[in-house]
């Protein structure tokens, strides 16, 4: 049966490699866009993007993850173009001035054949590989590790939140599977807010130990969320604490990575919920 919390080795681009398991990991999310829900416009330009991602990989972060489009409902799609003039400047200034774990945002193949060529080590796709399943082929190609997460948008959902989860994530599964991507480079992400509403989140949250049977490692992104605006009665800038409650909860379930905005205040949120975990396999 598979353990959440005993080492898997992520495989990812250029050698690099993770361990998820023991304890858990903080992705940082560097929006490169000017509509992003909580933080879009503050970090268009190349430079602030680059010294915002180095200020999380200060506070803890293992991942940074660069987007160039915003995800929220209703924003406004951008062209391939315009998505790689955003982030391949910033991607390629990380790779040459840190160590950093670099992921990249993006359902484009092309888009994430460019930013592994600039020094991307995952491929993040919030489509779940089936909006354009030619990126599997870019991933398997690269080597590159990949974050899989379910989306209930523009598709017919099944009424049970996790039946819902299998049903989609299977596919995606098969997608990556026929690419030839090794399970040992794929990570899977439950999509909350993408198209869920707050008791489908709060459901999500309760029975997320469930997501185990996929045996493999998950990443929780709860960060500002609607649904934590709902239950806290608080705007996106002032959910973080928010987003650290549900990162703990999500840690003890057996959540491996979490996708944040604020990086410092996940942290100790982690710290506390590890150390309870210890506490319990003494």
């Amino acid at each position: 049966m598979y353990d959440p919390f005993q080492p898997f080795e992520w495989k990812l681009a250029h050698g690099r490699k993770l361990t998820l398991g023991p304890v858990g990991l903080l992705m940082a999310i560097i929006n490169v866009t000017p509509d992003s829900f909580s933080d879009g416009g503050s970090y268009t330009e190349t430079d602030a993007a680059v010294a915002q991602a180095k200020r999380c990989l200060e506070a803890g972060a293992a991942i940074v993850d660069i987007g160039g489009e915003s995800t929220r409902p209703g924003a406004e799609i951008v062209t391939a173009r315009q998505e790689q003039d955003r982030i391949l400047p910033v991607i390629a200034a990380l790779a040459r001035q840190t160590n950093a774990i670099i992921s990249v945002d993006t359902y484009r193949a092309e888009t994430a054949r460019l930013a592994i060529e600039a020094g991307a080590h995952i491929v993040n796709d919030v489509h779940g590989l089936q909006r354009e399943p030619d990126i599997a082929g870019v991933a398997a190609v690269a080597g590159a590790g990949l974050c899989i997460m379910h989306t209930g948008r523009d598709r017919e959902k099944l009424t049970d939140v996790i039946r819902d989860q299998y049903q989609f994530l299977d596919r995606s599964l098969e997608i990556a599977s026929d690419a030839g991507i090794a399970r040992d480079r794929i990570v899977l992400d439950p999509g909350f807010g993408f198209a869920k509403d707050v008791d489908e989140n709060v459901a999500l949250m309760a029975r997320f130990s469930e997501l185990q049977g996929f045996g493999l490692p998950l990443l929780a992104g709860t960060s500002r969320k609607r649904f934590i605006g709902t239950i806290t009665g608080r705007e996106a800038q002032d959910r973080d604490a928010g987003t650290a409650a549900t990162t703990a909860l999500l840690r003890m379930s057996g959540a491996a990575v979490f996708r944040v905005h604020d990086v410092a205040i996940n942290r100790d949120a982690l710290l506390v919920a590890d150390a309870m975990l210890a506490a319990k396999r003494q």
